[in-house]
C-alpha cells in the first residue's frame, strides 16, 4: 500500500496552503507536521497581516512565505489560487485544529482523479465534543441544513477549512467572498458545477491554549447567511423569484378574493383601494417569475461556457 502511495504522488507538484492571521502559537508545529507527512509538497504560508511575527516562525520551519495585505481568509484563497500551479492543492489552517494523518489520502483522491474537491468532515466525527463554542456549532448545522435543502445534496460538513482540490477546480473557481464564508461558496460551487465531491471523516481537535480564533460567530455567521442566499439567486433563480412570486401571488389572493365575492353578490366595488392593491401584488408576483425565468436562461448559458472553459483547462495542463 505505501508503495502504491508513493507511486501516486511521485513526480506531482502538490501545494499546501496555510492561510495565516496571527498563529504564531501554532504556525511552526502545522508547517512541520505537513512537511513530514507530504515530504513532495511545498508549504507556502500567506500571510494576512499578521503582527505577532507568524511570517518569521513560518519562514523558519520552511514554508514559503507570501503575504495578501488585503484582510480575509477569501482575499488570502484568492491570491493563492491564482498564484499558485500545481497537481493537487490541500488547503488546511493555521491554527493546529486539523489532523495530518488525513493529508495523504485526501491528496490521493484528488491525483487518482476520484474527486475534484475532498473535503475533510469534522461533524461526523469529534467536532461537537472538541468544539466549546456552542454558537459554531449551532452555525455550522444550520448552515449544513439550508445548504442540503436549497441543493438537494447530501454534503455533512459545509464549513471546514480542510480540502483538497483538482487543478481544475482552482483554475475555475471564481473567488467573490472575502472572508470566512469562502469555504461555503466553494461547496455551492461545487454541487452547482457537477465536480466530483468527496468527504472523509477526520478528527478535530479544538484550538490549543493561547490560540484564539478570528472567526466572529454572530457577524461572520450573517455573512454566510447572505452568501447562501445571494449563491441561491445566482444558482437557483427559478426557485428563488418562484418563492417572490407565490408570496406576492397569495397576498393578491388574500385582498382580491374578498373583493370579488362581493362583487359577484352585489355587482358593486366598494373596496377600489383593496381591488387596486391586489393587482399590484398580482402585478409583481408576475414580474418576479418572468424575472426568475430570464435568469434561468442566462444561468443555463454560463453553465453551457463554463464546460467549455473546462475543456480548455483540461487541454492546457495536458
Amino acid at each position: 500500500m505505501k508503495k502504491e502511495s508513493k507511486s501516486i504522488l511521485s513526480g506531482k507538484k502538490i501545494a499546501v496552503l496555510i492561510p495565516c492571521y496571527n498563529e504564531s502559537k501554532t504556525i511552526e508545529k502545522v508547517v512541520k507536521d505537513y512537511k513530514e507527512v507530504l515530504p513532495e509538497a511545498d508549504i507556502y504560508v500567506y500571510d494576512n497581516n499578521s503582527t505577532d511575527g507568524t511570517d518569521k516562525i513560518a519562514k523558519k520551519a520552511g514554508a514559503i512565505v507570501r503575504y495578501e495585505y488585503k484582510q480575509g481568509k477569501g482575499n488570502v484563497i484568492r491570491s493563492m489560487f491564482k498564484d499558485i500551479d500545481a497537481d493537487c492543492y490541500l488547503m488546511i489552517d493555521g491554527d493546529d485544529t486539523y489532523p495530518k494523518e488525513n493529508a495523504r489520502e485526501m491528496c490521493e483522491l484528488i491525483l487518482e482523479q476520484k474527486a475534484d474537491m475532498v473535503i475533510g468532515d469534522r461533524l461526523s466525527s469529534t467536532y461537537f465534543q472538541e468544539n466549546k463554542r456552542p454558537f459554531h456549532n449551532f452555525g455550522n448545522v444550520l448552515v449544513r441544513g439550508l445548504i442540503n435543502t436549497l441543493f438537494k445534496s447530501n454534503v455533512r460538513d459545509i464549513m471546514t477549512g480542510y480540502r483538497a482540490f483538482s487543478y481544475d477546480f482552482v483554475k475555475t473557481f471564481p473567488v467573490l467572498s472575502k472572508g470566512f464564508e469562502i469555504e461555503t461558496e466553494m461547496t455551492i460551487h461545487s454541487l452547482d458545477k457537477n465536480f466530483a465531491l468527496k468527504e472523509i471523516p477526520v478528527e478535530y481537535r479544538d484550538r490549543p491554549a493561547g490560540s484564539i480564533s478570528k472567526l466572529n460567530t454572530f457577524s461572520d455567521g450573517i455573512k454566510v447567511l447572505k452568501t447562501i442566499g445571494r449563491l441561491f439567486k445566482e444558482y437557483k433563480p427559478t426557485i428563488f423569484f418562484g418563492l417572490i412570486s407565490l408570496f406576492f401571488f397569495i397576498i393578491s389572493l388574500i385582498f382580491g378574493i374578498p373583493v370579488f365575492v362581493e362583487y359577484f353578490k352585489t355587482h358593486l366595488v366598494k373596496r377600489f383601494p383593496t381591488l387596486i392593491f391586489a393587482g399590484f401584488m398580482l402585478m409583481i408576483s408576475v414580474l418576479s417569475m418572468v424575472c426568475g425565468i430570464i435568469i434561468e436562461v442566462v444561468v443555463k448559458k454560463q453553465h453551457q461556457l463554463f464546460e467549455l472553459i473546462l475543456i480548455r483547462t483540461k487541454r492546457n495542463e495536458e
